[in-house]
């Protein structure tokens, strides 16, 4: 076990936010003292209620109400429950034989690495050059909003990248994670057509990464290959319940909605004020691109606050404090920079 910890924690494995146990040790600060700003993770998520004692003692059960839920809420006819949509992301590229792939960049690296662990041939893409790159593209992959950058597309431009690329048996995967929040420029509602498949998560907006819940919204076909694939019961049960409960929950849903992006106006206000004006974001996180990035993150560290860090481009993604106790305490640590 040694063995293994010594070889996921090595550079050439895939950080991600929210590795507050290894910062803690780094920069010898109490676990309990640390401002998590690391993950995009809405931190004033759905008030988690207990799920009944039978959903320990009885293996979930596909008859329930989540697809049916799930449904209604992104506005799809069609779609599959998956352990998160990394569980997605990573089986995905099993279902094709050896493809082209273009993956936006900068953007959520474990679409790229899933991709090429397959033996795929994988070519990263601005925007400005996907039109040009899906001449040479059999699945293109789209974070939707971007992650770190927080592009989005019209959903127009998007159905015509899917045309141009199913008409010669190709995929458009549009990772919509951070969606939630803008629900209106979802492409979840055309994922009936054959090749557009659409990720979503209750991890961002619900603030339930740690349940394990996501969703595959594609044709039938797809996700009867997908289902088969992953095998049975991929979500848990008391997990399935609370992903019921809260995607029924359509009065939390409203005022959360608008306290993020509320919320995020007054983030992009802070940021500018200490002189770190973001070039992107969504509701979740800002994202700000720096040659100081790196000093302005251990800076921060070093106060406590974890930030994530890119070094291509060197820039920083901000999670949206939780209280106002949290927002003076950014703001104070930022005024000492």
């Amino acid at each position: 076990m040694d063995t293994l910890h010594h070889q996921l924690s090595q550079p050439g494995s895939l950080h991600h936010g929210g590795r507050l146990r290894a910062a803690a040790t780094r920069f010898a600060i109490p676990l309990e003292n640390w401002l998590d700003l690391s993950t995009g993770i809405n931190s004033n998520g759905w008030p988690v209620r207990t799920p009944p004692a039978s959903t320990w003692v009885r293996l979930p059960e596909e008859e329930d109400e989540l697809n049916a839920t799930a449904c209604r809420y992104y506005g799809t006819d069609f779609l599959l429950p998956v352990a998160g949509s990394q569980a997605a992301i990573q089986a995905l590229p099993q279902l094709r034989a050896p493809s082209r792939v273009s993956v936006l960049n900068p953007g959520y690296a474990e679409h790229a690495h899933a991709w090429k662990r397959h033996h795929h041939t994988v070519s990263a893409v601005t925007p400005e050059q996907i039109d040009a790159a899906l001449l040479d593209t059999d699945v293109l992959i789209i974070i939707h909003p971007n992650n770190p950058t927080g592009d989005v597309f019209p959903i127009s431009r998007l159905l015509d990248w899917h045309a141009q690329l199913t008409g010669r048996g190709g995929w458009l995967i549009v990772d919509e994670a951070f969606m939630d929040a803008t629900p209106e420029l979802s492409i979840a509602a055309y994922t009936s057509r054959p090749g557009l498949i659409v990720l979503r998560s209750l991890g961002k907006f619900f603030g339930l990464a740690g349940a394990r819940v996501g969703f595959v919204c594609a044709h039938p076909k797809l996700l009867v290959a997908l289902n088969n694939l992953l095998g049975p019961w991929a979500v848990n049960a008391p997990a399935r319940w609370i992903a019921i409960q809260a995607l029924q929950d359509y009065d939390w849903q409203g005022k959360a909605r608008q306290r993020l992006l509320q919320d995020s106006q007054r983030f992009h206000a802070l940021l500018s004020q200490h002189h770190l004006p973001p070039d992107g974001g969504t509701a979740f996180f800002q994202w700000v691109c720096s040659a100081e990035a790196h000093y302005v993150f251990e800076k921060l560290a070093l106060q406590g606050i974890l930030t994530r860090f890119f070094s291509d481009p060197g820039s920083l993604r901000l999670g949206l404090p939780a209280t106002e106790a949290e927002w003076q305490r950014l703001d104070r640590a930022l005024a000492r920079i």
